[in-house]
């Protein structure tokens, strides 16, 4: 049994120390546990998963390239986490950003009778701005504190407040459909 057959079994921070020292096969096995996980966290920040995983792909690569300077192969998870959302921000500074901010219009509410929450909640994030949308994502989805997000993105932390705080309105109003009684919707 080969190397790379063992890897399943081994600790992420053994792997991304192998990795840093330049083993494929260990990159791989990294690749392999969290690629959901990254692209997931992207199809939240995006609402395209196609763009979500040309930017995980993105994170990948640059997670290869430069997987040799990590300094504590513990901390691959929270590096990875890094590599994706500088990649959304780039592609957020590539692109107009103030295109996806419009208003909510009758066709954007969530109505009874939608394929479910998830699906719900993810279009309703796409409706949010996107320094809105990664902070609320980061936020709620990644359990992220208000400072770690802030030493994340760069952002102050005042800034991450609001965006989270307006983020979080936007999606009551967009997703009140759920709060209303079967009564109020008959």
């Amino acid at each position: 049994m080969g190397a790379r057959a063992e890897y399943g079994q081994v600790a992420e921070a053994l792997l991304a120390g192998l990795a840093g020292a330049g083993d494929r096969d260990a990159f791989e096995e990294l690749v392999r546990r969290r690629q959901s996980w990254l692209r997931n966290l992207l199809r939240r920040l995006c609402g395209d998963p196609v763009l979500a995983d040309d930017l995980a792909q993105q994170a990948f690569l640059q997670a290869w390239r430069n997987i040799g300077t990590l300094r504590k192969p513990g901390s691959f998870g929270a590096w990875l986490k890094r590599l994706a959302v500088t990649a959304w921000l780039q592609h957020l500074r590539a692109k107009d950003a103030l295109s996806e901010a419009g208003e909510i219009g009758q066709d954007d509410a969530v109505h009874e009778g939608t394929t479910g929450l998830a699906t719900d909640l993810d279009r309703a994030l796409s409706q949010l701005p996107g320094p809105a949308r990664l902070c609320v994502v980061l936020s709620y989805h990644e359990g992220m504190t208000h400072g770690e997000i802030s030493e994340l993105t760069g952002l102050p932390a005042g800034t991450v407040k609001s965006h989270i705080r307006r983020g979080a309105e936007r999606l009551k109003t967009i997703l009140s459909a759920y709060r209303q009684s079967p009564e109020e919707t008959s």
